[in-house]
């Protein structure tokens, strides 16, 4: 692994703060569903909270590949951070109950994290598409 390639891969790192409000991808069948939601991150994994019941929680369960995005501004400049994945459903209660407690607005949702109603989905990223803000081209880089 070169250097820039690092350097690339710190930058876009640096790009994610612990929540975001970002566009996440999934496939229902054959049609792409994109939807905002709020991108959690805890230490360098990623985390998507949704009610049990959701559309996306069944479409995850049936096809895991997904896909967000992230819109990046820098003064008046534009550029975006596209991340593929796996995702998973998280069944460690412990790392149910770690999110839960530490992100304030879940609990706005759901009474606790055994809440039934409560599902917490990882987002696991194979490759991110970085369009640098004030850049028209973007890099493609696998982890």
């Amino acid at each position: 692994m070169s250097n820039v390639s690092d350097e690339l891969k710190r930058e876009i790192w640096s790009n994610f703060s612990e929540m975001q409000h970002i566009f996440l991808a999934t496939v229902d069948g054959n049609q792409p569903k994109v939807r905002p939601v709020t991108l959690i991150r805890l230490k360098d994994r990623f985390f998507v909270a949704t009610g049990s019941n959701d559309a996306k929680v069944r479409q995850l369960k049936q096809n895991p590949k997904a896909e967000f995005c992230l819109l990046l501004e820098k003064g008046e400049s534009k550029g975006t951070l596209r991340a593929e994945c796996s995702a998973k459903i998280v069944m460690d209660k412990g790392v149910k109950a770690d999110v839960y407690h530490k992100v304030a607005f879940l609990k706005e949702f759901w009474k606790s994290p055994e809440d039934l109603g409560y599902t917490l989905v990882e987002l696991q990223p194979s490759a991110f598409e970085y369009m640098k803000p004030g850049t028209i081209e973007s890099v493609k880089v696998q982890l």
